[in-house]
């Protein structure tokens, strides 16, 4: 990697000033004896025009500094290209970046693009929508709607917006009457939230969250049955404890292709790594197995 990276920095994406970061990523990889052109998205709209530029100049790499929603739109224009993304995590929770063993800091990050290996990985779908990392129903996406109006209208920080419009969910406790094909194997339930992941989460003991493997051409469905709040506290526990796949009231299975059907409403709000879009139902994942080419560190031991 030693010319032609365009970074695309997101100036939303809660690292600090904007300019200042652009100036940080840009001395990274000088350091590292390597010129690339920095480009700072002022709003998460602009992420995407700049990937597309990117994507067409001939660029040897294109680098996606800022959270999950960032790293998931370049990626989206990424997949089933020979184009490798590098990852800069700028973000909050940064959930690919960890699970690529990619470092936190900026320059070791940085330095990992520009000595680092081109790896594949899988990539989910949902009707056409790419994701690298996850996508719900129900719960999350509503926690998500009511947190960004919180902070348009209160000012509110991301966690403080977060954890009132979770309490405000809550209170209602919305359910979805979901019937789910996971390759041929029919499930319906009445649940608060179903979670379709790329490749399989650790769901137990102080792992959960993350993923041991990116690569393994499937997609995991975890959907609680119908329960109550004590009832998702309870399965909290278990998966604290590591004995979440012991409740008999969830469900988890993994599957190349999910569908999703509901009764109504027939227009939801789906989550897809964190950004919220409203999808008519039918609702059609599958996985895109090794159609994203990303830059892992070179002293990672473990394929992705």
């Amino acid at each position: 990697m030693s010319s032609g990276i365009e970074v695309i920095v997101n100036a939303s994406a809660g690292a600090g000033d904007a300019d200042e970061v652009g100036r940080a990523v840009a001395s990274a990889f000088t350091s590292c004896g390597v010129e690339a052109r920095v480009r700072v998205a002022r709003e998460g709209a602009q992420v995407e025009r700049l990937a597309r530029l990117a994507l067409s100049n001939g660029s040897r790499a294109v680098v996606a500094g800022g959270g999950d929603g960032t790293v998931s739109a370049v990626a989206s224009l990424l997949a089933g290209t020979e184009k490798p993304l590098g990852v800069l995590p700028l973000g909050t929770l940064n959930h690919f970046a960890k699970d690529l063993g990619v470092p936190l800091d900026i320059e070791e990050a940085a330095r990992g693009v520009c000595e680092g290996r081109v790896v594949a990985v899988d990539v989910g779908e949902v009707n056409g929508r790419v994701f690298v990392n996850n996508s719900s129903l129900g719960l999350y996406p509503r926690i998500v709607r009511r947190r960004e109006k919180l902070r348009v209208r209160l000012g509110s920080g991301k966690w403080a917006a977060f954890f009132r419009a979770a309490l405000a969910v809550l209170r209602r406790y919305p359910f979805l009457n979901v019937r789910l094909s996971a390759d041929g194997r029919e499930i319906v339930r009445r649940t608060p939230f179903v979670f379709v992941g790329n490749n399989e989460y650790r769901m137990e003991s102080f792992q959960i969250g993350g993923r041991a493997c990116l690569d393994a051409g499937c997609l995991s469905l975890y959907v609680a049955h119908r329960t109550g709040r004590l009832g998702l506290l309870r399965l909290a526990v278990r998966a604290l404890f590591g004995r979440l796949r012991q409740a008999k009231d969830f469900d988890t299975l993994r599957a190349q292709e999910i569908w999703v059907e509901t009764h109504r409403p027939k227009r939801l709000h789906v989550a897809t790594d964190g950004e919220v879009v409203v999808m008519t139902t039918p609702l059609h994942y599958r996985v895109l197995p090794g159609a994203l080419r990303v830059i892992v560190p070179k002293d990672v031991n473990r394929e992705p």
